[in-house]
């Protein structure tokens, strides 16, 4: 007793591709638009360059201690204050202790002080929130650097240190 198969003749089969192309799509669709790429600024880390040294009257040098969290202050140099959100962004300026609302109002301030004849500052201070963006801070770098001198020359003498919030 021998037992035959008898093979069937299978035709072709055929896939679907449209049910299969719609499928891609919508995944490809579904991934796309839940895509949340993390912000590259929550990832890096700024060290900010210490001042430059200053006489302040026989105190250390500006940078000499790199764990002081303490605003060094000189009658040559400005300070700028930016305070910023727990999101990043900026909730207020101050120049010395003036508060300055926006950074319109900043920039024609420092005009302001740095076109006077008398002006006593060789540096600018810029004291920085340590939640503040860096697109934030190049705001403040870039209005730093438009000022002009009564010599005629630019603004070039920036530091910063981390505020102590």
């Amino acid at each position: 007793m021998s037992r035959h198969r008898k093979r069937r003749k299978q035709g072709d089969v055929e896939l679907n591709l449209a049910a299969m192309l719609d499928m891609a799509f919508q995944l490809l669709t579904f991934f796309i638009l839940t895509f949340k790429p993390a912000p590259v600024e929550g990832q890096i880390s700024l060290r900010l360059p210490p001042p430059l040294p200053i006489d302040a009257g026989g105190q250390k040098e500006a940078g000499e201690d790199t764990t002081s969290k303490e605003l060094i202050k000189s009658v040559k140099t400005l300070t700028i204050s930016v305070f910023a959100e727990p999101n990043g962004s900026v909730s207020a300026y101050g120049i010395g202790e003036a508060p300055v609302t926006t950074l319109s109002l900043l920039d024609k301030r420092l005009k302001e002080i740095f076109g006077a004849p008398d002006n006593p500052f060789e540096q600018v201070v810029i004291q920085v929130g340590k939640a503040l963006r860096y697109d934030e801070l190049m705001k403040v770098v870039e209005v730093c650097t438009r000022q002009t001198l009564p010599d005629g020359s630019k603004l070039s003498k920036l530091s910063f240190v981390e505020a102590a919030q």
